[in-house]
């Protein structure tokens, strides 16, 4: 068995009284969050709980309205925060050229970080039950302020389904955005696990800026996703950004913001909607096979000079997030493979040459072998291939590479 996570947003309706309470309590967590933040920057990074909770507790329950329970969130809070950025931290390597002209690659940590890590917004962890809890008949929530309880409405448009069944509800996020009130709350529910020795079927997915995901399955069948009408509207996007960031103006600039937000929506919802597709498509009991795309920069040189630079910012990294969780849904999984060769390797002969890759016509054409296919197509192929050694655990022959002499 394994544990299926989702968050559901309940949407708070407040009267003025309460929202006042609510923001003064959100300010207060806030407050404490970077008190927390500093110690633990001022003490080499200490991330151990128990610690921070020895030094700090008994100093915020003495000046803090905060009951016990939100405080012991506030530590757990600033705590996952800094871990979160330690992984990504973890991920991103600095490079410098030594004496001798060679990289050498140095792992970031903590440590990199100049100053502490600031918690910006008001906000507060509600933990179930201690903090917050449904009432007559889960029509109304009691939420903990400053020193008590308050009773208020919600609804759970778009989320009913979540509060029947053995989904089960953890701690609450309480968010304030544009004037509106929200409670995140992350809930688990536990389901059969992908099993490997039943002989699951593959899928190889490429993923681009032409296409912006190109599919290849057992069976030998290919889907394109095509990703024009996204790079047309990545360079309105762009165009309207150089726009306002040539005005420079304190209006220009709050539109820009706004912009970034609008951008990220929309992203985030094509991301979601790729996915669905996808695991809609192939169904359950599905090994969906990705590129480690770490590190990874996309040649777009038959791409508009004024689209090239969408290749830095695509949520590549957020579509292999939202596949993996939809798919673990279904019973399926999502399997990252190095990237090596996948483009310029022939799935008939084993063939490696980069010249074999014409990027002009968009195709593939084997010099030895003379098999011929779309070049994404081919990248779909051979990370299907990679797909099938990671569940047999038989790796193709050795790399046949094509030399040329001058």
């Amino acid at each position: 068995m394994v544990k299926l996570g989702r968050t559901i947003k309940l949407r708070l309706y407040l009267d003025t009284n309460q929202a006042e309470q609510f923001l003064a309590m959100s300010q207060e967590y806030q407050r404490l969050a970077n008190i927390v933040s500093q110690w633990i920057f001022d003490h080499d990074f200490q991330l151990n709980w128990l610690k921070i909770n020895h030094h700090l507790y008994k100093i915020f329950r003495q000046e803090s309205s905060l009951n016990s329970q939100m405080v012991q969130s506030v530590f757990r809070t600033v705590v996952a925060r800094y871990k979160t950025v330690q992984e990504q931290m973890k991920q991103h390597s600095y490079r410098y050229k030594a004496a001798d002209n060679k990289w050498i690659q140095i792992p970031r940590d903590l440590t990199w970080l100049e100053k502490p890590i600031d918690f910006c917004r008001p906000q507060a962890d509600l933990v179930r039950q201690s903090n917050y809890s449904f009432i007559n008949g889960m029509t109304q929530i009691s939420i903990t302020t400053l020193g008590k309880r308050t009773k208020l409405a919600f609804t759970n448009k778009g989320f009913e389904d979540y509060f029947q069944g053995d989904w089960k509800l953890g701690t609450g996020k309480l968010v304030h955005n544009q004037g509106k009130w929200f409670l995140h709350i992350g809930i688990t529910k536990d389901i059969a696990d992908f099993d490997k020795e039943n002989s699951p079927q593959i899928v190889g997915i490429d993923r681009g800026l032409r296409f912006l995901a190109t599919s290849y399955d057992h069976l030998g069948k290919t889907t394109f996703f095509d990703g024009q009408k996204i790079l047309l509207r990545r360079k309105k996007f762009l165009e309207n950004r150089r726009r306002l960031q040539s005005k420079g103006s304190k209006s220009a600039k709050k539109k820009l913001k706004q912009l970034a937000q609008r951008e990220n929506r929309w992203m985030t919802d094509v991301n979601h909607r790729l996915a669905k597709t996808l695991v809609a498509l192939y169904g359950s009991h599905t090994v969906f096979v990705l590129e480690d795309l770490t590190n990874v920069t996309f040649n777009t040189e038959d791409l508009p000079k004024s689209l090239r630079n969408s290749h830095r910012s695509w949520a590549f990294f957020q579509l292999e997030a939202f596949l993996t969780y939809k798919a673990q849904a279904v019973q399926s999984t999502v399997v990252k493979v190095a990237p090596a060769y996948t483009s310029q390797r022939c799935p008939r002969c084993g063939l490696i040459a980069k010249t074999n890759r014409h990027h002009d016509t968009h195709e593939y054409w084997c010099a030895q072998c003379q098999y011929r296919c779309n070049d994404d197509r081919l990248g779909a192929m051979n990370i299907e291939i990679l797909g099938q050694e990671w569940l047999s655990g038989v790796k193709r022959p050795k790399i046949q590479k094509l030399t040329t002499t001058g």
